[in-house]
């Protein structure tokens, strides 16, 4: 596959992403500061002739559009778009003031992308549209559909992450309302350390009906455990619920 990665430095992006050059996938990372990714890779994964980190703004259609959109095989071929998009886009928490630097950033940032995409499939004929698979990174805590964290920290949750959660919650509303094919992930609280090789509970939510299907409960979960996940059950496809 070819897979771009939209806010690759944070969340659990370079995770998911060093798993993926790991597999001969080809990587596109976005990044508004590339010096910040490639810190948090290794020296042979920042020389992969598989990655190509391209420096700009996922809130600028015409960057977006830039990693979207991949170069013809042949002058009688169409281009192509990438296969599959990982969308991490998140803002470093001020505990003290209970905000993030931009409180829209991924509202903002999705609606773009959908926008980069409508631009680009209104100059195709119909039977060259094509639609990339999406995963993007929301959070628990900003479910409609009953509790999906321990009633001990909810509390803190609503408390401390009240303005990045309405920014989520935006985020989802924008992707599910439209045509793309989309799976919306919400990792417990992230830690950082190993992969710890656990089995990891999966609650489904089917966004688009408002009903659960089955429903996990946890404290928090470690950004490598979630990488491993998003490679294994969406980038390699082991479990097509997903």
């Amino acid at each position: 596959k070819t897979i771009l990665f939209l806010g690759a430095t944070g969340a659990s992006g370079p995770a998911v992403l060093r798993r993926s050059l790991a597999a001969s996938h080809t990587c596109i990372a976005l990044c508004r500061t590339p010096s910040s990714l490639k810190a948090k890779l290794s020296k042979a994964e920042q020389k992969d002739l598989a990655l190509r980190i391209e420096q700009g703004n996922a809130h600028e259609v015409e960057d977006l559009t830039r990693c979207l959109v991949l170069p013809s095989s042949s002058p009688s071929s169409p281009p192509m778009l990438v296969g599959l998009v990982v969308f991490c886009i998140g803002g470093a928490l001020d505990l003290w003031c209970r905000t993030i630097p931009d409180p829209k950033v991924c509202e903002t940032a999705i609606a773009r992308l959908l926008e980069a995409l409508d631009l680009y499939r209104a100059q195709q004929s119909a039977e060259h549209k094509q639609y990339p698979r999406m995963v993007a990174f929301s959070t628990t805590g900003v479910t409609e559909t009953g509790c999906e964290v321990p009633l001990a920290v909810a509390p803190l949750y609503h408390f401390f992450l009240g303005v990045p959660h309405v920014d989520k919650r935006a985020m989802e509303k924008t992707l599910v309302a439209s045509t793309e094919r989309w799976t919306i992930l919400r990792p417990s609280f992230l830690t950082d350390g190993p992969e710890t090789g656990r089995p990891i509970r999966v609650g489904v939510e089917d966004r688009l009906a408002g009903t659960v299907d089955s429903r996990e409960i946890g404290y928090s979960i470690s950004r490598e455990d979630v990488g491993r996940w998003v490679f294994g059950n969406i980038v390699e496809e082991h479990d097509n619920r997903f």
